[in-house]
């Protein structure tokens, strides 16, 4: 059913035009301004269209209404020409009587860059990986970006994650990115509910789904390590960070570990050791390009697939970053790193296993021994 239409607001003390229903031949009840109290008085009519309702208010505040004239009110038929009309009419009303005129309202791109603004302002620290997740987040968004942001609604935000047809991390960004901006919305007064509370992801968590790389795989890399997306792939495979992570990742040569991480409260700030097989390679890239992954993702993935092509290396289906990051978890099974290790070091959460969640506390040094368990005859 087409939703009613939401008419222009009328200035402070020009009166109230107030819907009562369409169960009503006359469903539009004309009141006058409200008295020093503010109570509402009787209403002047009832009229059959909000148009009308306001030509008497109109003509009331003027003086020239008579009782009875709604009954002799025809509208043409062009209600954009009468909108317009009104339009006109409630701003020279406003100028008369020193009315400000008001901030039209913002937008869904307005409401973004003053987030995004305020967030990232001068002093306020955060990893380029967070602002790489809001920025792609966002412009998955197109279908919202000239919307008037208190306009929105569930469903609105609920299409456009629908239509984007993305992974799950990737949909999960995008409704964070709706919760942060509402957050700060209402922070602003720009809108009266929070609405991105009641988006759902549908459609299963696809993290863990992925086709590790096998040992004659990894023996193939190890063999081109000099190979940059090679020595990539092998860096990826023995840490087990997402793609997206490893943009703003921190790298601590001297101590020998990375922090970083992102998606989930217990994949953040998460540190992971450097295993002693990578270091080196770790040690040419942080040397060369002053961090770990100097391209964009989707260059990545063009530079891995025409690698794996040349290099032999099946993959069905075909291989994604996404792999390495299940074969670090195959790894850790096969060496038998502790299983909590593991999950630390992956950012997985313990969800019922309270034990590990709230006491389970493992210094460098414990990392380090068990990652090292992972060896492979180079």
């Amino acid at each position: 059913m087409p939703k009613r239409k939401k008419h222009p607001r009328l200035p402070n003390g020009y009166g109230s035009i107030r819907y009562l229903g369409k169960s009503r031949k006359n469903p539009y009840a004309v009141h006058p301004p409200a008295d020093i109290d503010g109570n509402r008085p009787p209403a002047l009519c009832y009229v059959d269209d909000w148009m009308k309702g306001f030509i008497i208010l109109t003509s009331y505040k003027a003086g020239t209404y008579t009782p009875g004239m709604e009954a002799a009110l025809n509208l043409p038929n062009t209600p954009d020409t009468l909108d317009s009309l009104a339009g006109k009419i409630m701003a020279d009303y406003n100028r008369v009587k020193g009315i400000e005129p008001e901030e039209p309202e913002k937008t869904f791109s307005a409401v973004y860059d003053a987030f995004y603004a305020d967030k990232f302002a001068e002093g306020n620290k955060y990893s380029a990986a967070t602002k790489y997740s809001i920025k792609a987040a966002y412009k998955n968004c197109a279908s919202l970006y000239g919307k008037a942001f208190s306009a929105l609604r569930t469903k609105d935000l609920q299409d456009n994650l629908d239509a984007c047809g993305l992974k799950y991390a990737s949909l999960e960004l995008i409704r964070n990115l709706y919760r942060q901006m509402y957050k700060y919305a209402d922070s602003q007064g720009w809108c009266d509910k929070d609405y991105s509370q009641y988006v759902k992801i549908k459609r299963d968590d696809d993290d863990e789904h992925g086709v590790p790389f096998s040992d004659a795989d990894l023996k193939i890399l190890w063999d081109n390590k000099t190979d940059e997306t090679a020595e990539m792939l092998l860096i990826m495979c023995y840490s087990g960070w997402r793609i997206s992570e490893y943009i703003g990742l921190e790298v601590n040569l001297p101590e020998k570990y990375f922090m970083g991480g992102m998606k989930t409260e217990a994949g953040k700030g998460r540190i992971v050791p450097i295993h002693s097989a990578i270091l080196p390679l770790v040690g040419r890239r942080m040397g060369k390009y002053g961090k770990l992954l100097p391209c964009s993702d989707r260059d990545f993935r063009k530079q891995m697939e025409e690698l794996l092509n040349r290099l032999g290396i099946p993959g069905d289906p075909k291989h994604t970053p996404h792999d390495c990051r299940h074969t670090f978890s195959m790894l850790c099974e096969k060496y038998e790193v502790k299983e909590n290790d593991r999950k630390r070091m992956m950012g997985h959460s313990f969800k019922a296993d309270i034990t590990n969640k709230v006491y389970g506390h493992r210094d460098m040094e414990d990392l380090k021994k068990e990652i090292e368990k992972i060896t492979f005859d180079l």
